[in-house]
């Protein structure tokens, strides 16, 4: 038993909440917790709400919608809400009542309505809340540990306007962009008790995880400044794989002053709150024995791992990929993936090398927790920079449809369609329309887009036709809307780079992102694999003794990717132009592809 971890993250509370920016540990923290309750006497339920959530492959069973015990750990039961599965479960009970009674074409018009990303929110939250309202028809629990979906995924339903409250008693009969109203109605007071929950320190801890990164830093900033207003203070911040270098390696030297610097520039209000940190360890936390041994220190004995990792491979620059983009001479470069794999370093890295190619590129992101012009630190000839801001852009087409619609309308019309342009289906649509516009570009020169995390860029992609007829209800919809997924699908306009970690979990959501792609009718162009400890020639025991681990994740990308790449970990951090300069192919030494064809 692992009374050490319970000791440094005591949970007292019968609901916990792990949340933080994809690929700090959440689902390693939430699954190690959750394994030394049980071992503590404690009956636990363990829940991931995350759509790429991997718990199958932490405890090796298989982990499905309702709870299933987990061999070895007694006590302890794990299931998996997925939210797309919990959407078309919601479709078909909204549906399936009238099929054989209305005419077709009216099933068709409800089944659109309910396929925006909005009705998958709601889904996934209705889900979520029965779990929290009513845990006792799920058994009976002492601990109810949520490994929540990538940070915001709810907060945005708790913050639907109060003002719905009056539209939905008396428009049970209507529609709105989250489906049919009636629907929402008897959903109302389950809403409201888990949004109560969720406030309650009696009930409920949220644990905040990061790790000593300025990125993963802001981003748990961002939720805490998020939860605090909506009244939910009961926080509690997990700090995960602080490193301290135990010799002269330079890497190793270079990372621990990272982690501290990061540790040191925390913003204050985070920093303010309680603490635990954990060490970085030295193996993937899989299987219940490695997971009782979170917390306690590195891992295992690093005196007899190989402390040099040797390359895995043959490998050519990255700048082979910049050299096929020079060749078509414009179009679109998309660097996608899971939060926190370095999309936009590698964005700005790949824009930067073709500026430096005589081309006109324009590096922009729809992730509005992307810092590009930080990332670049200067102005560079040829590179124009900007980021689609979702509140600027949604409050532009919100203005632009009430300037069109509202003359149209009485008093009570307008006020209707101020409410609904309030919904977050507004800034689905707003960064959408914003997003098409960008692709648009890519016929005069480069456009290099940082995208947001995978699920939010999916659903743009993947919802085109049902954001087009949202468009359309609300005015024209535009030549760059009409023609987006025509250019997203040609290979020779459209470029989709996949980036990853050579971690588990960021490994399986990039081949969810590549089959979900796929069935989208979108073949990505390269996969490249960020970070790696393998690559980087360490001589630190405990960093090589990662890079070990990481070797079976490369070889699975190359087998699988048409084209894939390998970066090495920097001893510099990759912001400023001669950094990125390093990773786009300015130093052939640190930048290495490998053909698969």
């Amino acid at each position: 038993m692992n009374d050490l971890l319970l000791s440094k993250l005591p949970l007292a509370t019968r609901f916990a909440f792990f949340t933080g920016k994809g690929g700090v540990g959440k689902t390693s923290v939430a699954s190690a917790i959750a394994v030394a309750l049980a071992d503590s006497g404690k009956k636990v339920l363990l829940v991931s709400t995350d759509p790429a959530s991997n718990l199958d492959e932490v405890f090796g069973v298989s982990v499905g919608p309702t709870p299933s015990a987990i061999p070895e750990v007694p006590g302890l039961m794990a299931m998996n809400l997925d939210p797309e599965q919990a959407a078309r479960s919601l479709r078909e009970r909204v549906i399936g009542p009238y099929r054989g009674i209305l005419p077709q074409a009216s099933l068709a018009s409800m089944e659109e309505q309910l396929s925006g990303a909005c009705t998958v929110e709601i889904a996934a939250f209705d889900e979520f809340s029965k779990l929290v309202a009513e845990p006792a028809s799920f058994g009976d629990f002492d601990h109810l540990l949520f490994d929540t979906a990538p940070t915001g995924h709810t907060l945005r339903l708790l913050t639907l306007p109060s003002a719905w409250d009056g539209y939905l008693e008396t428009h049970t009969g209507g529609v709105s962009c989250l489906g049919p109203l009636a629907g929402l109605q008897k959903q109302k007071a389950l809403y409201e008790q888990t949004a109560a929950t969720l406030a309650d320190p009696a009930a409920t801890t949220l644990v905040l995880v990061t790790r000593p990164e300025p990125a993963a830093n802001r981003e748990a900033d961002k939720t805490r400044a998020d939860l605090f207003h909506l009244e939910i203070r009961n926080l509690h911040l997990v700090v995960n794989g602080t490193f301290e270098a135990s010799g002269g390696d330079p890497l190793a030297t270079a990372i621990a002053a990272g982690a501290r610097g990061a540790l040191d520039r925390m913003p204050a209000e985070l920093a303010a709150l309680p603490r635990t940190t954990f060490p970085l360890q030295a193996h993937n936390l899989v299987g219940p024995v490695a997971l009782r041994t979170f917390g306690l220190g590195p891992g295992p004995d690093l005196s007899i791992v190989e402390t040099r990792s040797s390359a895995l491979a043959s490998y050519q620059p990255l700048e082979g990929l910049v050299d096929d983009l020079v060749r078509s001479g414009m179009g679109v470069v998309m660097t996608m993936g899971k939060g926190g794999v370095g999309k936009t370093t590698l964005a700005a890295a790949v824009a930067l090398e073709l500026a430096r190619r005589g081309q006109r590129v324009h590096l922009s992101t729809t992730d509005p927790a992307a810092h590009v012009t930080w990332t670049l630190g200067e102005e560079v000839p040829g590179l124009h920079v900007s980021r689609i801001d979702p509140e600027a852009e949604t409050r532009a087409y919100a203005d632009r449809v009430l300037a069109e619609q509202g003359p149209h309308l009485d008093a009570k019309g307008r006020a209707l369609l101020e409410e609904d342009l309030r919904s977050p289906c507004t800034e689905e649509v707003a960064v959408f329309l914003a997003f098409a516009r960008l692709v648009a570009q890519g016929d005069d020169g480069f456009v290099v887009l940082d995208t947001a995390p995978t699920g939010h860029t999916l659903l743009l992609l993947d919802a085109s036709q049902s954001y087009h007829r949202e468009v359309a209800r609300t005015g024209h919809a535009p030549d760059e809307v009409d023609r987006l997924l025509v250019r997203l699908r040609d290979p020779a306009f459209t470029r989709v780079l996949i980036v990853t970690l050579p971690e588990p979990t960021p490994v399986h959501e990039a081949e969810r992102l590549q089959a979900d792609l796929e069935r989208a009718g979108i073949e990505p162009h390269a996969w490249i694999v960020n970070r790696s400890l393998a690559a980087s020639g360490t001589t630190d025991a405990l960093l090589a003794a990662r890079g070990l681990a990481e070797r079976p994740w490369i070889q699975r990308v190359a087998q699988k990717a048409p084209r894939h790449v390998l970066l090495p970990w920097l001893e510099v951090e990759p912001a400023g132009i001669q950094a990125l300069g390093l990773l786009a192919g300015a130093s052939r030494s640190s930048a290495l592809v490998s053909p698969n064809r």
